[in-house]
């Protein structure tokens, strides 16, 4: 626990200077008429909720999952402020869980390690105190695969700050209470890239990449 203190005690140092970095999503209108359509939805009780960036809101979740009651909160272009900015409106529907997949668009704007950890950590910490009794999920941030000619070069360069970060989000899970979900590893090839099967730009998921990732869940008995 000493370790985690000292951790978050930098974090906390190196986001007080946040105001240095470009804490708004990489598609800041979209993110906003998303938003907005969000809360207008009626409020219903108990689901699975689905919550991150481009690559969860890709995921046709409801088929996927053959479960109505899973609701997608994915965002293309969202980073970790702008998912702690919409957490109550997730809250308020009480999910039995949450599956959080968020982080690399943090990366794209080179927004320090440490600060897109501090969020992560900030927004399960909210989730615990607005809905005490869901499951929360965090999962690794998706490796990238840069022999695809067509990825965004914002994306080039991350593999490392991806590793770290995961290594912080597996290192004090049961500290702050959730279950992490490794990713990366399933959806890595033999160099430690996302694997060239599972994507058609390096970065996002086909439909093999989405049936994968629930087949994923589904064996590791977290779904």
């Amino acid at each position: 626990m000493k370790l985690l203190v000292l951790f978050l005690g930098l974090a906390v140092s190196v986001s007080a200077q946040t105001t240095a970095y470009d804490t708004l999503p990489n598609l800041p209108n979209h993110y906003t008429q998303r938003y907005e359509f969000f809360k207008k939805e009626p409020i219903v009780t108990g689901g699975i909720v689905m919550l991150g960036n481009s690559i969860t809101e890709m995921g046709d979740w409801k088929k996927l999952l053959k479960n109505d009651s899973v609701i997608n909160r994915g965002i293309s272009g969202d980073v970790t402020f702008g998912v702690l900015h919409r957490l109550r409106e997730i809250t308020d529907r009480k999910p039995v869980k949450v599956f959080i997949l968020i982080g690399i668009n943090d990366l794209s704007r080179n927004t320090p390690e440490e600060v897109v950890i501090e969020n992560i950590f900030n927004i399960v910490t909210k989730i615990h105190g607005q809905s005490p009794q869901t499951r929360i999920y965090v999962q690794s941030i998706l490796p990238t695969n840069e022999t695809f000619k067509n990825l965004n070069k914002i994306f080039l360069g991350k593999a490392e700050h991806i590793l770290t970060i995961n290594g912080q989000l597996r290192k004090y899970a049961s500290q702050i209470h959730y279950t992490f979900i490794d990713l990366h590893t399933a959806f890595s090839d033999n160099e430690g890239r996302l694997n060239a099967i599972y994507s058609n730009d390096g970065l996002h998921l086909n439909l093999k990449g989405y049936e994968h990732w629930v087949e994923f869940l589904k064996k590791e008995k977290y779904l």
